[in-house]
């Protein structure tokens, strides 16, 4: 029996993506790997003594064989091996969209972390170079493990609206690159009716651009929820610079929706199944939409190709490969 302390925090500086993979990994690990005992810790913010020592004084009581990190947040000091899943390092990309300290504070203290880990957890093959590059971390210590979704209805039913839409679901961060996205949909012929539909709450500049329809805003919704939005769009749209696996990206292929996505944004495991547009280039996303828009017929085949090649990529399968992961560093 392996035993592991998973740090279950939730904190106010984690993603719905990396709470999702938390949660799901918690829900699976034990169903999939009988083997290993997980034991989840932690309490608190991050960069509090909870964190610092509290995590560190919880792994020695568990006499734990190692411990998982799902995020950066690694206390300075852990009393066994450990694994840390590093999904992307776009502040280190795009450094003018984070406050000043925060390159420092990554390579200063996250950087020695990740590299002192026994293993590295990632979700695509290119934050490997991206792990070697910033903090200097041996390629051979990493595994990639894309993440993956529940399995979704055979007959997800689209959700009925008046007119074609496109879809984008996330935050709104800088680097999401949701600009580049409304400049290309205010691009498109105006005689061709489409709203553009965002998750989350409404925001004033954001419903004031101008395009062939409205802007849609949805609010927060539940995942079942969102598999209506997504199965009904006429495009699903990623346009983020640059970031780990998009887990809204493969919710829409899994839904049966045409993707949209930046190219340095897509993952090496769905790059063939969606259309790659530069992320910066509203013409060149403009068009691509226009391509998909004018030929639904066509973007549906895409689209069901997508959802079929995609089948394998579920958090059972990200779950089994994550507790190999810990055996192999137990020993």
């Amino acid at each position: 029996m392996t035993t592991v302390v998973f740090d279950a925090r939730e904190t106010s500086h984690m993603s719905a993506g990396v709470l999702t993979y938390s949660r799901k990994l918690r829900a699976w690990l034990p169903r999939v790997a009988p083997d290993v005992r997980l034991i989840a810790a932690g309490r608190g913010d991050n960069f509090d003594l909870a964190e610092q020592l509290g995590l560190p004084l919880a792994i020695l009581r568990a006499r734990a064989d190692l411990a998982h990190f799902p995020t950066l947040f690694v206390p300075r000091f852990v009393p066994r091996p450990y694994v840390v899943t590093v999904h992307d390092l776009i502040d280190l990309h795009e450094p003018q969209y984070v406050k000043s300290k925060v390159g420092p504070y990554l390579r200063a203290i996250v950087g020695p972390a990740v590299r002192a880990a026994h293993a590295v957890i990632t979700d695509d093959d290119a934050t490997v170079a991206d792990l070697e590059r910033f903090f200097g971390v041996d390629p051979r210590r990493v595994r990639v493990i894309p993440l993956g979704c529940d399995d979704p209805p055979d007959d997800v039913r689209p959700r009925p609206w008046a007119r074609p839409y496109v879809l984008y679901v996330g935050n709104r961060r800088p680097h999401k690159n949701l600009a580049t996205l409304v400049a290309a949909w205010s691009q498109l012929p105006a005689e061709r009716p489409l709203d553009l539909v965002l998750s989350g709450p409404p925001d004033d500049a954001l419903r004031a651009a101008r395009g062939p329809g409205e802007v849609v805003f949805l609010g927060e919704l539940g995942d079942e929820a969102l598999r209506g939005w997504y199965a009904g769009a006429a495009a699903y749209a990623h346009p983020a610079l640059r970031e780990g696996f998009g887990l809204p990206m493969l919710e829409a292929m899994r839904a049966g929706a045409r993707v949209v996505a930046a190219r340095s944004a897509l993952p090496a495991c769905l790059a063939a199944h969606a259309v790659a547009v530069e992320a910066r280039d509203a013409g060149a996303w403009c068009a691509a939409l226009s391509a998909v828009l004018a030929d639904p017929a066509g973007a549906r085949a895409a689209a069901l190709t997508a959802r079929a090649a995609t089948a394998e990529l579920t958090w059972e399968r990200t779950a089994r490969l994550t507790a190999a992961v810990y055996r192999e560093v137990a020993g």
